[in-house]
């Protein structure tokens, strides 16, 4: 499952954006936003999301449980 940002929430810190080893993140429309296809729940990179650990407001960054979870090739 890829991660996702709860828009209302996001703070629009930009803390995840650097921190995505995938270049997932990005800002769209005043919020930031997480590109489903590139997100890898940062598998093969970290132990935890990035995203979740850098963000300062608590459930912003969230599992998207309508993506498959991630399957490394």
């Amino acid at each position: 499952m890829a991660y996702k940002i709860v828009g209302s929430q996001c703070t629009n810190c930009s803390a995840c954006e650097a921190e995505c080893p995938n270049l997932a993140i990005s800002e769209k429309g005043g919020t930031f936003v997480i590109d489903p296809a590139k997100c890898t729940e940062c598998i093969g990179h970290f132990d935890t999301a990035q995203c979740v650990a850098v963000c300062p407001v608590d459930n912003t960054c969230v599992i998207d449980t309508s993506y498959p979870r991630y399957q490394p090739a």
